[in-house]
């Protein structure tokens, strides 16, 4: 008898281990109280490719930290409305902080000094 609720034990353990494997990140993040989001997939238009979309997967806790730092606008706000505003914000970022390594290395100046015997000194 107790061979067999041994092996009972260890079914169920495997079981057990066979379920938490099978949780996807979202269950695993919002089980831990952890914000989650992803971007689950994207098109693009083929006839237009500065033309696209992207879809979104999150949890609640990511829509309450949002809220928290001020990306809810109105109360009538969706989920998705909050979502999209904060992804804009991080694209708009990416953007300028791009922009602006651009300009720094567009905008510098080099300067040339002849030093003598066919060459220079370049700074």
């Amino acid at each position: 008898m107790l061979e067999k609720l041994k092996g009972l034990f260890k079914k169920k353990k495997i079981a057990e281990v066979a379920q938490e494997q099978a949780k996807s990140a979202k269950q695993i993040a919002t089980e831990k109280g952890e914000p989650y989001f992803e971007i689950l997939s994207m098109d693009i238009n083929p006839n237009d490719i500065n033309a696209g979309s992207f879809e979104f997967d999150w949890n609640d806790k990511m829509i309450a930290d949002l809220v928290r730092h001020g990306y809810m606008m109105d109360q009538k706000d969706t989920d998705a409305d909050i979502i999209d505003r904060w992804f804009t914000a991080v694209c708009r970022n990416v953007v300028l902080e791009t922009a602006e390594q651009y300009e720094a290395m567009s905008t510098r100046v080099v300067k040339s000094r002849d030093v003598g015997d066919g060459r220079s000194e370049v700074s």
